[in-house]
């Protein structure tokens, strides 16, 4: 069997060394340049690559193609690999037969991150053997291959569940839906919703999903849609009869008749979006059997995600804040709405199809200026000029924090928040997020 792989990062290279480990015949292509460790990685395991080309010959010839998820199916070789019924898939959806562990899928616009990085500290403070996977850290396949991991806990994009046939998780989050990567799914938001609903369709009766009762999108879906799996919600808006809620200032999680509660003001993320993350970690751990003292202490002692909010430092009382994973307005929305103080605000980069209205009232209230970072600033200039006092451009990270330095005044909030992909000034958001701690230490 030859299994041609597309792309050769984190997730490619891992696809590779598990196919190889199988016995399939390997080949792996990168348009792009491969990094050097992940060459080494290559050579080492005795499997071929290329970069920088794609040689069709070698590619059309193949009996299956894990597709990266980085590379859009517009893309050249992908239609021809396609035009051919050559089957393109997910790097979770090669590995998943290989593995007896339990999946925890989760996906959503906002929050996926940090809701995975949570779930994954609560069932690993409970004791069991778990691995962390999807869009973060080591590689799912790649794990499979090396590891023994009784349960995964994977955070999964739009473009990874596109490439499923049929994996299904054992335990499907959706944190909420708002336009994000329309420029991936030909401006139509129906597209991306579906694909994001993709992660229940292969479940059955034994699974379970999990989903935000407050979003309208999610509630849309369900009048015309259904899932096998037995669902389960959480609301900051209403009490349910089953999953999670507030009350008395408690985040509560009834499952199964069985209720957790524990103060809000003891979590250790901050901020209403938190809140319903929190409550979806809380719901997979009951489902998990962890005990409630656990899930109280992990709830409380967590050290939240990188490039998520991140306080970074405090100069001269300004607090600078690194929110750089904030790459779409829902998420730069969140910030902005939990930010107390006059805010200086750093935005810009790749616009993905951005409707800046939604922002509009929480920039009058909590903005005072606005430091632009990207090559085209037009739309930003567009829908913000007028609003705030005062708009620069700047198109290095260290002269957009040295400006917004010197914008702010004593109590205010400098906030990295860009709304957009990084990809015109820097390698990624964490990059942009490196960037920026290094340039407010730098101050």
């Amino acid at each position: 069997m030859k299994l041609v792989v597309l792309g050769g990062g984190e997730s490619g290279v891992g696809t590779a060394i598990l196919g190889k480990k199988k016995g399939y015949d390997v080949f792996v292509s990168d348009f792009g340049t491969i990094k050097e460790n992940y060459k080494e990685v290559l050579t080492i395991n005795q499997i071929a690559w290329e970069d920088e080309k794609h040689t069709e010959a070698l590619i059309l010839d193949a009996d299956v193609v894990m597709k990266s998820p980085g590379i859009p199916e517009k893309a050249p070789i992908v239609k021809k690999l396609l035009a051919l019924n050559i089957p393109v898939i997910s790097e979770i959806e090669f590995a998943y037969p290989f593995t007896n562990a339990k999946t925890i899928g989760i996906t959503g616009s906002n929050g996926k991150t940090t809701t995975t990085l949570l779930t994954y500290h609560i069932l690993k403070q409970g004791g069991l053997n778990v691995g962390l996977a999807g869009n973060i850290g080591k590689s799912f396949a790649w794990q499979v291959a090396e590891n023994n991991h009784d349960y995964y806990v994977l955070e999964l994009s739009s473009f990874q569940l596109d490439g499923i046939v049929n994996y299904k998780p054992d335990i499907a989050v959706i944190t909420n839906l708002s336009p994000d990567h329309l420029d991936r799914y030909a401006y139509d938001y129906n597209l991306y919703i579906a694909s994001k609903f993709r992660i229940t369709k292969n479940q059955t009766e034994n699974d379970f999903l999990i989903v935000d009762h407050d979003d309208i999108e999610i509630n849309k879906w369900f009048q015309k849609n259904k899932t096998k799996a037995k669902k389960l919600s959480f609301s900051i808006l209403n009490e349910l009869e089953e999953g999670g809620y507030t009350g008395n200032n408690n985040l509560n999680s009834k499952i199964n008749n069985d209720l957790f509660t524990m103060p809000i003001n003891e979590l250790a993320l901050e901020g209403k979006h938190n809140l319903k993350n929190a409550m979806a970690a809380t719901a997979v751990a009951q489902l998990m059997k962890v005990r409630k003292q656990t899930i109280r202490e992990s709830l409380s002692n967590f050290q939240g995600a990188e490039h998520r909010l991140e306080k970074v430092l405090k100069i001269q009382n300004v607090q600078y804040i690194n929110d750089s994973k904030a790459t779409n307005v829902n998420a730069t929305f969140f910030a902005l709405d939990s930010m107390n103080t006059p805010t200086v605000w750093i935005v810009g980069g790749v616009d993905k199809g951005n409707d800046y209205d939604e922002l509009m009232s929480l920039v009058r209230e909590k903005v005072k200026g606005i430091v632009c970072l990207g090559v085209d600033n037009q739309k930003l200039f567009q829908a913000f000029n007028g609003v705030v006092d005062v708009m620069i451009e700047t198109t290095s990270m260290d002269e957009a924090v040295k400006i917004a330095q010197r914008m702010a005044d004593k109590g205010d909030t400098v906030l990295l928040s860009p709304c957009c992909a990084s990809f015109d000034l820097f390698e990624n958001y964490e990059d942009r997020g490196r960037q920026f701690k290094n340039a407010v230490h730098n101050l």
